[in-house]
């Protein structure tokens, strides 16, 4: 299993020396990989007031936290390290031209050695898809779509599409990545959301909040094998990216994450539970118990 360290968008501020020494430690520590989560736009707590957040009783982010743009972060963070693995949860693919995306993390991959993983979703920002001009009631569905545009692009010179959201005709987004880049699906566990996985995606990461998802992680992973075996794909090549946040009874979490085979495991702290901590606070929480995971996971 592939370790990893959570850097947490909403407490990382603006010291660049700050963020590029996170990068550095972590990577200098042994994690394998850096994940980040994906907001282009934030709104004002009025704007989002009675509206739907997913499994969030309440708006996790709004204007007043720090977003860096997720993939010039990675470009710069890849500039600056050598071994560390950059990985998105999630990008929030439905929002954004998917071309657009295809050249950028086409050229990222390149640039960086190979050393971006994409794991895409939908997201929860209704006020977000609204202002970039994307349909936030079709986002399943233009998602779907998205991802065989992508594949398109990084594999063919010349791609002609038509579907329902895209029409490319002989275009291309010179030059290709270098290698397939996977493409993981970020979901829940409902049945429906676990079947897309399957049929489109390389792999699964799982978006539940224990206590508050119907649904706990041994029971989606459980679901996730048993429809994969019934859809006749192999559920060995489905890796899950799954996450641990520290408090009581992390240990026993990245047991199950073990236990269960994940393929990768990212740890962090969790900043809705404890907000406004500051990224060096997460990054000595995180060099504290990496021996430790480092143990676990052997």
């Amino acid at each position: 299993m592939q370790i990893g360290a959570i850097f947490s968008q909403g407490d990382s501020g603006t010291d660049a020396d700050k963020i590029r020494h996170f990068a550095h430690a972590v990577e200098s520590a042994g994690f394998d990989h850096l994940m980040a989560y994906d907001h282009v736009l934030g709104a004002a707590h009025d704007r989002l007031d009675g509206g739907r957040f997913g499994s969030f009783p309440t708006p996790p982010y709004t204007a007043e936290h720090t977003f860096h743009e997720i993939l010039v972060l990675f470009s710069h963070l890849a500039a600056i390290t050598s071994t560390l693995e950059l990985v998105t949860s999630v990008l929030v693919l439905p929002q954004r031209q998917t071309p657009v995306v295809a050249k950028q993390l086409a050229t990222l991959d390149l640039l960086s050695g190979g050393r971006v993983r994409l794991a895409v979703g939908v997201g929860w920002n209704w006020a977000e898809y609204e202002s970039l001009g994307a349909d936030f009631d079709a986002r399943t569905d233009v998602l779907d779509e998205q991802i065989d545009v992508l594949r398109a692009l990084w594999t063919e010179p010349l791609v002609t599409f038509s579907g329902r959201y895209h029409a490319l005709d002989r275009v291309g987004i010179n030059p290709l990545p270098a290698r397939p880049i996977p493409i993981m699906m970020g979901t829940k566990a409902s049945p429906a959301a676990l079947r897309r996985v399957v049929r489109t995606a390389d792999g699964w990461m799982p978006l539940l909040l224990p206590g508050i998802d119907p649904v706990d992680l041994a029971t989606g992973v459980t679901r996730l094998r048993q429809i994969a075996t019934d859809e006749g794909r192999d559920p060995a090549t489905l890796p899950i990216h799954g996450r641990v946040y520290l408090g009581d009874g992390w240990q026993r979490e990245v047991e199950q994450a073990v236990e269960l085979g994940f393929s990768h495991l990212s740890i962090g702290v969790n900043r809705i539970a404890n907000p406004g901590l500051g990224l060096d606070f997460h990054l000595d929480a995180l060099l504290a118990v990496q021996p430790e995971v480092a143990g676990i996971t052997a």
